[in-house]
């Protein structure tokens, strides 16, 4: 069969690549067509066009709307012309959801895995994902019971992470450390996003603890979206490791992290590792999320535990006087502790091992 997957950003194209495994295994006439990443071409079938080509955060898809219609109008024509068995969606709502709907005018079967966080922000577009998504795979514990609400049934499969962080390569610390020369002292990782704009608003209020912290190693897990020097005009001459598209290995290392609020809190908290959640976007970006967005909480980790697992600190809370603060806390052992005990909690809500092949399974299955 033909299958046309479409995904955006870093974390989609890790997931993606996953699905794209279990599809070969469960399908092996299987032929893949794709918008995504290094990860997904790793596994083989066609790659049309990499998601570094179209990341745009709030202001940008203003500047750059002409850009993004054209990409649109591109994938419409591939599409057309490729005329797969299916199409799936893979997160990254905002482009997906627009094809979705052309799609399903065009009577092409529509799934999507990795549900648009409608739970978060402008519910009324459940609605439109009923009508124009044929199937929808979720990855979170509450979106099942959430889609309910509207009565839509929505499987839901565990979360990709898991098997994503079981099955990479395991390095040694040892050899890890003398491989980047990060000395003996514990590691503290920074994770300040993947796009320019939250890399340039966190990491230079992250390195500002490097020196009143000179016990432990300060470690910059680089975002394979981003080139070295221009994380080097923020470093300027801090005493810190920068290490890229490592960003297991070094969790995997760390005695607690300061991260940047997304999927990289979930992959720390399945890493074990404590965290302080992170997030400063631009003051008009921050007003309008703060008017759409109806959560509690912004972390993944305390989304899922529905409590505080996490200090968050946003916007105008993600100073240096409160990061060094709360860094203070996660690195006190009786708070580790409590950290712990939630994280193993948090694992059990997410469903165990094997999302992508139960994906995978239901879409071929789907498809007979």
């Amino acid at each position: 069969m033909k299958y046309y997957i479409i995904a955006g950003e870093a974390s989609g194209d890790l997931h993606a690549s996953n699905l794209m495994k279990a599809l070969l295994k469960q399908d092996n006439t299987a032929d893949i067509r794709f918008w995504g990443g290094d990860l997904m071409q790793a596994v083989g079938g066609t790659l049309v066009m990499h998601y570094k080509e179209r990341q745009f955060m709030l202001l940008d898809v203003i500047f750059n709307l002409r850009k993004i219609l054209g990409h649109i109008k591109f994938c419409k024509k591939d599409i057309e012309a490729y005329q797969p068995d299916v199409i799936i969606f893979i997160d990254n709502s905002g482009f997906n959801l627009r094809i979705a709907k052309w799609a399903k005018a065009k009577n092409f079967k529509t799934h999507y895995y990795i549900s648009p966080q409608v739970w978060a922000s402008r519910a009324s577009r459940v609605e439109k994902i009923k009508h124009d998504v044929d199937a929808m795979y979720v990855i979170l514990p509450f979106e099942k019971d959430f889609y309910k609400k509207y009565a839509y049934e929505v499987q839901f499969v565990g979360h990709p992470l898991i098997d994503a962080i079981d099955n990479r390569k395991q390095v040694a610390e040892e050899s890890f450390r003398k491989e980047h020369n990060l000395g003996d002292k514990p590691i503290i990782a920074l994770l300040p996003g993947s796009r320019k704009q939250e890399i340039t608003k966190m990491l230079a209020v992250m390195l500002s603890l490097v020196d009143d912290f000179i016990d432990y190693k300060f470690v910059i897990a680089g975002a394979p979206s981003q080139d070295f020097a221009f994380y080097k005009a923020i470093i300027g001459n801090k005493e810190v490791s920068f290490i890229n598209n490592k960003t297991y290995d070094l969790l995997s290392v760390s005695t607690a992290a300061l991260v940047a609020s997304g999927t990289a809190t979930l992959e720390t908290a399945l890493f074990k590792v404590p965290q302080v959640v992170c997030y400063k976007g631009g003051s008009i970006s921050y007003q309008i999320a703060k008017r759409i967005i109806t959560l509690k909480f912004i972390s993944l980790v305390n989304l899922i535990m529905d409590k505080e697992v996490v200090t968050e600190l946003i916007q105008n809370d993600f100073t240096k006087s409160n990061l060094k603060n709360e860094l203070h806390k996660i690195l006190n052992e009786s708070h580790r502790k409590k950290i712990f005990t939630a994280y193993l909690e948090l694992e059990k809500k997410l469903g165990g091992k094997g999302a992508s092949n139960k994906t995978a399974k239901l879409i071929v299955e789907g498809l007979k």
